[in-house]
């Protein structure tokens, strides 16, 4: 009996996937319309117009931005279309919504990058657990991705993986 140590996972040709690699690094901010509003409740577009001349947009300098209102509070929709064309020239990208809505959508452009002939008729796992927070929206779009070119998807780690998709054999 040989012993050396046979390591199944390496020549198993599992291509393990982290979504991490693929985690927004880029920098965001928060565009509050709530901060505009008289009393919490109301926006006054005169004073709205106002603030928005007197309001210093070079914060959000190659920033992508998400615009929103945390008040609850009626907002027109002009309103919104006005601060978005404020902060456009400064920004990389405005999303309407808050943090999470701008981090989902980064997210996603990321995985769009994906190079899927590196995936053709390969067995993949995408790992399960790490450090950040993977949404369900960013495995949802990973398997929609590769779904068409792999041979199978796994889901956790190469040694413990759940299938989630085989492709048929003719």
């Amino acid at each position: 009996m040989s012993d050396s140590l046979i390591n199944k996972v390496a020549e198993s040709g599992l291509i393990s996937l982290d979504l991490e690699d693929y985690y927004p690094k880029e920098e965001t901010a928060v565009f509050d319309m709530k901060d505009f509003l008289f009393m919490g409740l109301i926006l006054k577009e005169k004073d709205y117009r106002e603030a928005l001349k007197e309001k210093d947009f070079s914060f959000y300098q190659d920033k992508h931005v998400a615009l929103t209102c945390t008040a609850d509070a009626v907002i027109p929709m002009w309103a919104y279309m006005l601060a978005a064309s404020k902060i456009e020239p400064f920004a990389k990208s405005i999303v309407f919504g808050n943090e999470a809505t701008l981090h989902n959508k980064l997210f996603l452009q990321n995985l769009s990058k994906i190079n899927t002939a590196e995936f053709i008729d390969k067995r993949v796992v995408i790992k399960g657990c790490g450090d950040l927070p993977i949404s369900e929206s960013a495995y949802v779009e990973i398997t929609r991705i590769l779904r068409p070119v792999v041979k199978s998807i796994l889901y956790g780690e190469p040694c413990s993986t759940v299938p989630v998709y085989k492709k048929k054999t003719i």
